[in-house]
């Protein structure tokens, strides 16, 4: 471990919190972690509190960095591809990508959070709070330095502890951002759908021979969708998506009979897999939605959000924990490139974190939003379907420069979100004036097609894999 290099703060113990503990104490710097649950070690697990993640190359290399992946391996279980579930009981199997690497992993939040602590606690320089609560944030005045109200939970004790430096990893609903925004010191937006969700279970009993394992089940129903992610002991974590009101809502659910039947109409394939729906869709809560944009991150280069406190997004990507992750990775980075022997510089840190983060997490907060319309509407579009064969056919003939977006996100973490936005509004254009050729009789030659293609996609600097 590098020579000892100053104190930092994290609020929050989540995976993006803890992994940066990690990553930061490997490089000599304590760090105190203030979460205000129990020990999720120790705790039991909320039932219907959240949605499976989704693991890829971006959160993947991360936790290579921090030398976690054979900790982490045993607790996946990958996802191939999209297997797609019609109302008339026919299905069809969407591969994520072209090669057999070019896969994703589900994995249960509790499962992964549970091993990111206990690696924390075995890792010098890191130091776990637990049942301490972040009550809001007294900044820098001229009566003093800034300082973050804390609150023992087991004793009700109110303490303070010194602001600088602080990384704010408290999730979507950060407590730290709230009580900044507040004080007038954070401009923030929160863009909620319109669209609720809850949790169901599919156990495993049920769901062998019934769901192939190794996809992400989705019922795509327009409007609306069930999808469905596998476990590692066999069973499903299911998650439905509605509107929060109207004729086909969460509001029109609201006995045991409407359940029942919505549920017979639109997902009856499923239905027989769920011995507890009634009861689970009476306890579990309905979860909300929505994207979270904040101005700034930092403040007065003492305090940074990171992760879903500074960008929450919806999970219709599946990247919030992958890119919360590359916050990590980047904050890593940005420390590790000061004087080893020295304590870094965070408000130069802070800064340059948030210059190059924002322009990529916008990127991605945008796409999250398209990929719910694909998820429920598009991919059963028979447009959506032809234009997404002939991206893979033009990924194969021009893999120098057509990536489809989608593998550009998930598969190649060298390609930064932003760029991906940015080529993927590019090849759609192409993808539609091909199709349209099509269309016409008048297919495009070769020579056409690569002019075109050369012409408006530079050629990708591709990792070796």
């Amino acid at each position: 471990m590098s020579p000892q290099r100053g104190r930092l703060n994290i609020i929050g113990a989540g995976p993006a919190g803890t992994l940066t503990a990690l990553l930061l104490a490997r490089q000599g710097i304590e760090v105190d972690v203030y979460e205000r649950r129990d020990d999720p070690r120790h705790a039991r697990a909320e039932r219907g509190r959240s949605i499976n993640l989704a693991l890829a190359a971006r959160g993947i290399r991360a936790l290579e960095l921090a030398g976690l992946m054979d900790d982490i391996r045993p607790l996946l279980v990958p996802m191939r591809g999209r297997r797609i579930h019609e109302l008339d009981g026919s299905t069809a199997f969407l591969p994520y990508g072209q090669r057999d690497d070019e896969f994703i992993h589900s994995v249960s939040r509790v499962t992964l959070t549970r091993a990111l602590i206990a690696a924390a606690a075995e890792q010098p320089g890191v130091t776990l709070r637990f049942g301490q609560v972040c009550s809001g944030v007294r900044s820098r005045s001229e009566r003093g330095p800034g300082a973050l109200q804390m609150r023992d939970e087991s004793s009700q004790r109110p303490y303070e502890i010194p602001l600088s430096p602080t990384l704010a990893a408290d999730g979507a609903g950060s407590a730290v951002r709230v009580s900044l925004a507040a004080q007038g010191r954070l401009r923030v937006t929160e863009t909620m759908l319109d669209h609720d969700y809850k949790e169901l279970e599919i156990p495993a009993a049920r769901a062998d021979g019934a769901l192939e394992r190794e996809a992400l089940h989705i019922w795509p129903r327009g409007g609306f969708m069930l999808i469905a992610l596998p476990n590692v002991d066999g069973s499903f974590t299911a998650t439905l998506f509605l509107p929060r009101d109207g004729a086909t809502s969460f509001a029109s659910l609201a006995s045991d009979a409407a359940v029942e039947a919505f549920f017979q109409r639109e997902f009856a394939d499923v239905r027989p897999l769920m011995p507890d729906l009634l009861e689970e869709f009476r306890s579990h809560p309905q979860g909300r939605l929505g994207t979270v944009y904040v101005d700034p991150w930092q403040v007065d280069g003492e305090l940074l959000l990171l992760g879903d406190a500074a960008h929450a997004i919806v999970p219709f990507h599946g990247q919030g924990m992958n890119c919360a992750f590359e916050d990590c990775s980047l904050l890593a980075a940005l420390v590790a490139a000061g004087p080893p022997a020295q304590s870094p510089d965070w408000p130069n840190v802070f800064t340059a974190f948030a210059r190059e983060r924002r322009p990529n997490t916008d990127a991605i907060a945008h796409m999250a939003l398209d990929n719910y319309v694909e998820m429920r509407d598009s991919v059963r579009d028979p447009k959506f379907v032809r234009q997404r064969a002939l991206a893979q056919e033009l990924e194969r003939r021009f893999p120098e420069r057509f990536v489809p977006r989608y593998s550009m996100v998930t598969f190649h973490p060298e390609i930064p979100y932003a760029e991906a936005l940015r080529r993927g509004e590019v090849q759609q254009a192409l993808l539609d004036e091909v199709d349209a050729f099509a269309a016409l009789g008048t297919p495009l030659d070769e020579s056409s097609l690569r002019a075109r293609i050369e012409a408006r996609l530079s050629r990708l600097k591709r990792e070796q894999r």
